[in-house]
């Protein structure tokens, strides 16, 4: 009788697919959707930086926007010390790393 349901169940393709279908969702949701959502977030933070903005890098620079020249950026860290970086490795706003 076991081998009567199995083969019954393999001649469907809708039953043998819906496992996989189900899967892609559940990556979908919990993994694709959020990171995508993340990523939208921080190009638009990152657009949206200006001249006099506390900014922290993705390796932990700190320091003041000085000048803003395309797809670059000019900080000033403690001690009048001018960096040069590009607007992809400013990971955060100080002002909103302070207030958590």
């Amino acid at each position: 009788m076991l081998s009567l349901f199995i083969l019954q169940a393999s001649s469907n393709p809708i039953i043998s697919i819906a496992p996989m279908i189900i899967m892609f969702v559940i990556i979908y949701f919990f993994f694709i959707r959020p990171q995508a959502k993340k990523q939208k977030e921080q190009i638009n933070f990152q657009n949206s930086i200006s001249v006099g903005d506390n900014i922290c890098s993705a390796s932990g620079i700190v320091g003041k926007i000085t000048k803003i020249d395309g797809n670059e950026v000019v900080i000033e860290s403690e001690g009048r010390n001018q960096l040069r970086m590009l607007k992809s490795a400013i990971s955060k706003e100080m002002t909103e790393l302070q207030k958590k």
